[in-house]
């Protein structure tokens, strides 16, 4: 933390974006709670990753949206090693919390997706922000990337912007992924997201 404190300092003056962090997702493919699953030496989850990269990069507030029963443990693991660094926020992903004229199916026991968990941070959320899954691993460069693009004259509440990278980077030796593979016009605007299944590493 403290390599980076000067870095921090000289953004304090600037409008700080928020980092929303999805961690609502029940990991039932994985077979577990991925946003909870330690990776570093000393129990670190990916989150804690994203949490430094998102400081270091000068975002000022963590807004996590979980499930209820992630609340606790989660508060226990951060307890206040982000005090005075950056301000960690919680916020409950709810079923019944849907935009006027929507009502929940009967039955529905699975959280809903990336729209409506953004939707449920809309009481606690004021400024610029940018969204990350709790479970994926960024990098550094990314968090840095669009932060200053968060903070640039180029962003207004009209203006959107997304972190993409080349395929061949985001493949595993493991076995397949998923991946939305992304189209641009010539001007380096978004028109296509689309997802394909299964994608392997091959000679």
């Amino acid at each position: 933390w403290c390599a980076a404190a000067a870095q921090q300092a000289g953004r304090a003056a600037m409008s700080a974006p928020t980092l929303l962090v999805l961690a609502a997702g029940m990991g039932s493919r994985y077979g577990g709670i991925k946003q909870m699953d330690p990776v570093g030496p000393c129990g670190e989850f990916v989150l804690d990753y994203s949490i430094y990269d998102g400081w270091r990069a000068g975002f000022g507030e963590v807004v996590l949206i979980i499930r209820e029963e992630l609340e606790e443990p989660l508060r226990e693991h951060f307890g206040s090693r982000l005090d005075g660094r950056i301000t960690l926020r919680t916020v409950c992903q709810r079923l019944d919390d849907l935009p006027s004229g929507f009502t929940l199916p009967a039955g529905r026991q699975k959280p809903w997706g990336t729209g409506q968990a953004i939707w449920s941070a809309r009481e606690v959320v004021s400024s610029s922000f940018a969204v990350i899954n709790a479970d994926d691993f960024y990098g550094a460069g990314a968090y840095q990337t669009v932060g200053d693009f968060l903070r640039s004259p180029r962003h207004d509440a009209r203006t959107y912007a997304m972190v993409a990278y080349r395929l061949a980077n985001t493949l595993s030796r493991f076995g397949s992924v998923s991946r939305g593979i992304c189209q641009r016009d010539a001007e380096g605007f978004l028109v296509e997201v689309a997802e394909r299944t299964r994608i392997e590493m091959t000679a």
